[in-house]
């Protein structure tokens, strides 16, 4: 068997230790008069939800699959996001939730994926708490995009997703408050909000896996 590469090695350094039955909610670095967002009590009203972060290691190095949603949707359409969704009755683990929706959005075996862990729980406006599923995927891997859903799935290289520098901090106003939140740019798509939110969770969490 092949030795497991540098990426994979750290990231299940970084991840070794999380469980789904003990996950902390994101810091979202939201200033005091958004507070609200993420207490204990609203936080507990949310919807569970899980994405996938699939690492695919192949002969273009390691990188993470995004997909960019369908315009025709009625929430979030042309976004980009991380493969998944609200859990349903039929899964039992937030993990199943995550590889079956990769499986439907863009035709990712769940024995394609060996899971390695799980980052911070994200809250959402859309009223979900989302849950990070960090996956691997060994080899070539070619999507099968669900049309009604996906209307492009693409790469980032882990390298990318893990250079702080490449994350910006922006804002909007909704109802008189501002709202931060983070966003960068890769090969001509525009990645923002939760996904952005997330993935720069996982950037930091291996960055200061290399303080220790």
């Amino acid at each position: 068997m092949a030795a497991a590469s540098p990426a994979r090695r750290r990231l299940e350094v970084v991840l070794r230790d999380t469980s789904e039955n003990d996950r902390q909610v994101a810091n979202l670095e939201l200033p005091r008069a958004l507070n609200f967002f993420v207490t204990p009590e609203r936080v507990a009203t949310l919807r569970p939800a899980a994405v996938l972060i699939a690492v695919v290691d192949d002969e273009a190095g390691p990188s993470i699959i995004l997909t960019r949603r369908s315009d025709g949707l009625r929430a979030h359409a042309g976004q980009v996001s991380l493969p998944g969704g609200a859990r349903e009755t039929q899964d039992a683990t937030l993990r199943a939730t995550a590889l079956r929706e990769a499986r439907e959005e863009i035709g990712l075996a769940p024995e394609r994926v060996e899971v390695l862990g799980y980052l911070d729980d994200y809250p959402t406006s859309s009223r979900y708490r989302v849950t990070p599923v960090v996956g691997w995927v060994e080899g070539a891997f070619q999507p099968q995009a669900e049309a009604l859903e996906v209307a492009e799935v693409f790469r980032v290289p882990l390298a990318v997703v893990l250079d702080a520098s490449h994350y910006r901090r922006a804002s909007f106003v909704r109802r008189g408050l501002q709202w931060p939140f983070f966003q960068f740019d890769h090969d001509g798509h525009h990645v923002w909000g939760a996904t952005a939110g997330m993935l720069l969770n996982l950037c930091r969490k291996v960055a200061s896996s290399h303080d220790q």
